[in-house]
């Protein structure tokens, strides 16, 4: 394990309130120092001048598909894609085939991800068993084989009495349950946003009460239980609306976004690419505003991509054939920094939170912060270099990505993970 001296970044630590142009000493894989001009002999020196240090980022929301569904990606090419992305850290979600509802799924991501190498995967387990929302898993054995939490992700549990007991179940953890907040009823069959482009789309339309409803039921019952749940990919403002207020009477409540909901409407739908298609569908414009207010003041606590690989012969048919979903790992940080950062809506203190220490305290994991002693996890990103999005180059094994070609600024130019360098000047050396 190579000792690393990274001098003269712009190191920004939300966790510990720092945003100071410093250098970091890194030893045995940890984080030994952070100063001014510090000396150090026989270590490795990363020149960050006029770059940004931050703690290791992490994506709270990721499928990997393995097990069942290597063609679209594995746990090996999603961590690659993580890494140049500037992720140290992933929870990847239980809907794989089988499904992460039992210890034998969850150690094999376990192990799997150790074999790779590269960086931190954190298995998300199902709520309930086979993702049917019928029966809770057997939450107290999956917890103790590693997993982080749990969610039906993919689906959401509709039986109102499942979901409460899921909660007080999670107390005993003191985790907090991801929702993936859709009345099935309301988004049945549907293809898009329910409004005007699917009116002259002609393709049925998810309304936002879908999500909406569910949220609603969902705080009633975290109210309910006194328990902690965490709404993944909210889009309404509706949603926003509600969650907003939850908070403000003190309820454990929180919430991330999706870059493609952040900045995309479902205007973007007019010429039918595939790649466009998620769930929940990108929204109007209403809602974008909405979804922008809320992560400048708050409201929303994490950025996490949702990425969702699918193969091309999948998103290559008729749109309303296609799966929903798009891949976000590679694209991200550039993503953030060109069109949230760059429109002023966050600033780099406050989007790094979001990507560090926010999503680590939700997950309740160690990560997340360069505090003395901790895993020395490190991204560090060139905001002003200008990268042009070509899925030909992408690591993960799909390339469903509507960004293709698109101009943005930003890049992690390194990743260090417990100390080691994985990716330097933005190629995968590991």
């Amino acid at each position: 394990m190579k000792k690393l001296l990274i001098k003269k970044g712009r190191v920004i630590d939300p966790a510990n309130n720092i945003d100071d142009v410093l250098d970091v000493l890194v030893e045995d894989g940890k984080i030994a120092s952070i100063g001014k001009n510090i000396k150090a002999n026989g270590h490795k020196i990363i020149d960050a001048q006029g770059k940004i240090v931050s703690p290791g980022l992490i994506d709270m929301h990721v499928h990997l598909r393995e097990p069942g569904r290597e063609d679209e990606e594995t746990i090996e090419s999603g961590c690659k894609a993580a890494a140049v992305g500037g992720f140290s850290s992933i929870a990847c979600m239980p809907n794989t085939e089988p499904v992460n509802d039992n210890p034998a799924v969850t150690e094999m991501i376990l192990e799997t991800a150790r074999k790779v190498g590269l960086i931190n995967v954190y298995p998300v387990a199902a709520i309930t068993k086979k993702l049917e929302g019928k029966e809770l898993a057997e939450m107290a054995i999956l917890k103790s084989s590693g997993a982080i939490t749990f969610s039906d992700d993919g689906n959401c549990v509709q039986n109102s009495e499942v979901m409460r007991r899921a909660l007080e179940y999670s107390k005993m953890f003191n985790i907090s349950l991801i929702s993936h907040p859709e009345c099935q009823e309301l988004s049945k069959r549907g293809q898009v946003n329910e409004g005007y482009y699917s009116t002259i789309l002609g393709l049925k339309g998810i309304p936002s009460a879908a999500e909406e409803v569910s949220i609603a039921r969902d705080i009633i019952l975290a109210e309910l239980t006194n328990a902690q749940i965490h709404f993944t990919h909210v889009s309404t403002k509706g949603s926003i609306r509600m969650i907003k207020e939850a908070k403000e009477r003190g309820l454990k409540i929180t919430c991330d976004a999706a870059p493609h909901h952040l900045i995309l409407t479902d205007e973007t739908l007019l010429e039918y690419d595939t790649n466009y298609k998620v769930n929940p569908p990108l929204r109007g414009k209403d809602d974008l505003e909405a979804l922008n207010r809320a992560l400048s003041e708050g409201v929303i606590d994490a950025i996490a991509s949702d990425h969702a690989p699918h193969a091309i012969y999948e998103k290559n048919v008729e749109f309303a054939l296609a799966p929903f979903g798009m891949i976000g790992l590679e694209t991200t940080l550039p993503l953030m920094l060109t069109k949230i950062v760059g429109k002023n809506i966050l600033n780099l203190s406050d989007l790094i939170s979001k990507l560090t220490v926010m999503p680590a305290k939700i997950l309740n994991i160690d990560k997340g912060t360069l505090s003395i002693g901790s895993d020395a996890d490190i991204t560090i990103i060139n905001s002003e270099a200008k990268v042009k999005i070509d899925t030909n180059t992408f690591l993960s094994k799909s390339k469903n990505s509507p960004f293709n070609n698109w101009e943005l600024n930003g890049a992690a130019d390194y990743l260090i993970v417990k100390g080691n360098v994985v990716v330097e000047n933005r190629r995968l050396i590991v």
